[in-house]
């Protein structure tokens, strides 16, 4: 959606007046946490969130890249690895072609510096490929000298993994060494369902951290709180695990055309409500505290991921 004049802006600005006040203190803290980061010297380790889906074609990975982008605007180094093994459509997103994927480090033909793609839209990219299936093949050589490796991401605020859809064991395999999942869902029925298939699935392996929860798609506010809700109830009645909600995101057509263009929908249209949404739940991420003293950090994650796939 194109504004035009400053009736459409100010009839935007109105119909969104409550959730802006309501995030104003967040976003006060997320900026006064960023500048203290800036000036702390004891660096912290990289928070590791895993995004995923009980099923494809509910914009995952739409979110994954615009959310990544909303968190470096805040002031925040963020990197975003592509752990789709099947349809890796990252790259194509940010309209980058990536010369090396981490395959190329995982055989040591590459250093992990090498593979990374700096975008000019305030994030870095790591292609991976069907390389990371790989992982239990390293001799343990190999595998300490990758983690060696690994030490030089360090240096990131955030790692953000968009996964594959489905409750695959490669897509599992990601999400038990993250910090925190989220996953992302639409009001479809059959999303739902797939949603609460995952959360099961994520619960049955064991997963000991946060699942939080994104309504994307919506209509209004309200279709977004039933569904929500009904997720919320059915994995606290059945799994006996507690889902945050997050937040929503709008249905709107410029969406579909920031994909055709290769430009993030944040960064194109950022007055829009689909980017007023990803900006608040960005600020509720920056705002979770104790996630961010317990970040695994990158070379702690890639090393549970070591242990997953060599016991599957």
């Amino acid at each position: 959606m194109m504004f035009t004049d400053q009736a459409a802006k100010l009839r935007m600005i109105q119909s969104y007046n409550k959730m802006e006040q309501e995030s104003l203190m967040s976003e006060n803290t997320a900026l006064n946490t960023t500048k203290q980061d800036r000036v702390n010297s004891t660096p912290k380790k990289t928070r590791v969130i895993a995004v995923t889906s009980g099923k494809g074609g509910v914009g995952k990975t739409t979110f994954s890249v615009n959310f990544s982008i909303t968190l470096s605007k805040f002031g925040k180094k963020v990197i975003i690895l592509d752990g789709d093994l099947g349809l890796a459509n990252i790259n194509v997103l940010l309209g980058i072609i990536p010369e090396y994927n981490i395959y190329e480090v995982l055989r040591g033909k590459k250093r992990i510096q090498d593979i990374i793609v700096s975008t000019h839209f305030g994030i870095d990219f790591i292609a991976g490929a069907n390389g990371i299936s790989q992982l239990a093949n390293l001799s343990d050589s190999q595998r300490e000298n990758f983690l060696k490796d690994l030490e030089s991401l360090n240096g990131y605020d955030f790692m953000i993994i968009d996964t594959g859809a489905g409750v695959g064991q490669n897509v599992l395999g990601f999400l038990k060494p993250a910090d925190e999942i989220i996953v992302i869902t639409a009001p479809e029925p059959t999303a739902i369902a797939d949603a609460y298939g995952m959360i099961k699935s994520i619960v049955a392996n064991k997963y000991e951290k946060s699942i939080r929860l994104i309504v994307n798609e919506v209509e209004n506010a309200m279709q977004a709180k039933r569904v929500a809700d009904r997720i919320i109830h059915l994995s606290a009645q059945f799994l006996s695990v507690e889902i945050d909600n997050l937040g929503f995101i709008y249905k709107e057509d410029l969406v579909q055309r920031s994909i055709l263009t290769q430009r993030p929908f944040v960064i194109a249209y950022p007055n829009a409500k689909s980017s007023s949404c990803i900006m608040h739940i960005a600020k509720r991420i920056l705002n979770l505290k104790e996630e961010q003293e317990t970040g695994s950090g990158v070379s702690g994650f890639f090393d549970k991921l070591f242990q997953i796939f060599q016991n599957t």
